[in-house]
């Protein structure tokens, strides 16, 4: 059995399902659903024609560019976990449509469902895969049968699950804004920095509103954080490549000295709050946007979008679109960029000075 998952390149790990195959989930849902819901604000908000226009009706239900691109979000992700998983090329076709079923039976928690069975579904495929002189005809139907039937069983169950644990968060944080505030924004940052998808998880859990609005706040704190701290060992070109880019890129450093990842994540724990306490900052964009953070602008671009129209998930849980105030920019800007350099500058500067901190510590490879 050894040598036949060595041959077919089935490694059953942590690291390559909790890793790659989630990390490749999020640039699958950034693709479509992310995209889709971008243009469609772009289109509304400037009134431009061609994102505008439903170009196609399906079951009578009219779709524009940004539509149709959310529209396949189940097989966007599925096939992106196909491809993280080295599936070969029948297995990864044959994803698209155990994506798209299973995003529709999974429901609000679809995209859980997806990983869960998208990664069977693949991984029967390569097993069968080229196995047979009709392989044309076996994998596809082996991959395609498996994920479906797959689906059917098990992803109502986990897309309720998953809405549900999401909905305690999201209701928790409206009672207790402060802690929830503090333990959100944390432990989103520290899943950013880590070589796991923050924004797989917040799309899995569908956090919005306040919730979003701290998972915001750490991922932020944890990007801006990093960049400016690093600023002296790394000048723009680190700023830049973590700043907008990702804070992942220190986790060789973290590995060498953990304590450099303590300004980044108190910062998150005082932005956290603030965030959802004082400036009430919710994110009512697509719940990918939660965990992205300062990453191409993503967060601030759903925060921004979630403000003129609320996401479907976040209009599920009670969002309306606003006129953004005064109040509304000045938290959103304080808190992505501006609290986060201050704060982590200054707690970094504290530990250099009693040593916990050297110099180099916090320069990126080269």
């Amino acid at each position: 059995m050894k040598e036949f998952l060595k041959r077919k390149n089935i490694v059953i790990s942590a690291d390559r399902y909790g890793i790659g195959a989630l990390g490749a989930m999020a640039q699958g849902l950034f693709c479509s659903l992310l995209i889709g819901t971008i243009l469609n604000t772009l289109g509304a908000q400037f009134h431009i024609g061609f994102l505008t226009a439903q170009i196609v009706k399906i079951n009578d239900v009219g779709y524009t560019i940004g539509g149709l691109a959310s529209f396949m979000s189940g097989s966007a992700m599925a096939v992106a976990i196909g491809y993280a998983l080295q599936a070969p090329p029948m297995v990864l076709f044959s994803l698209v449509t155990v994506g798209y079923a299973c995003n529709a039976l999974g429901g609000a928690g679809g995209p859980l469902a997806v990983l869960f069975v998208a990664i069977v579904a693949a991984e029967f495929g390569k097993a069968v895969s080229k196995e047979t002189k009709v392989d044309i005809l076996v994998t596809p139907i082996v991959t395609i049968l498996v994920g479906i039937g797959t689906a059917w069983a098990i992803a109502p169950s986990i897309g309720k699950a998953a809405d549900t644990f999401g909905q305690l968060i999201m209701h928790t944080t409206e009672l207790q804004p402060f802690w929830m505030g503090i333990l959100v924004s944390v432990l989103v940052g520290v899943a950013l920095t880590l070589p796991i998808s923050s924004a797989a998880i917040c799309s899995v859990l569908g956090l919005t509103g306040l919730a979003g609005g701290a998972a915001v706040a750490g991922c932020c704190a944890q990007m801006v954080g990093f960049a400016c701290m690093s600023f002296r060992e790394n000048r723009w070109g680190g700023l830049v490549s973590q700043g907008i880019g990702t804070s992942m890129l220190q986790m060789p450093n973290i590995v060498k000295n953990p304590r450099i990842w303590i300004p980044p994540t108190l910062a998150s724990a005082v932005t956290g709050p603030i965030a959802t306490c004082l400036f009430r900052l919710e994110m009512n964009g697509a719940p990918i946007n939660s965990g992205m953070g300062t990453c191409g602008l993503c967060g601030q671009l759903g925060v921004w979008t979630g403000w003129l129209a609320p996401a479907e998930k976040a209009l599920a849980n009670g969002a309306a679109a606003i006129v953004p105030g005064a109040m509304d920019w000045t938290g959103l800007i304080l808190i992505s960029f501006i609290l986060p350099a201050v704060l982590s500058v200054l707690f970094c500067e504290l530990l250099r000075k009693i040593g916990w901190i050297r110099e180099g510590d916090l320069a990126l490879p080269q």
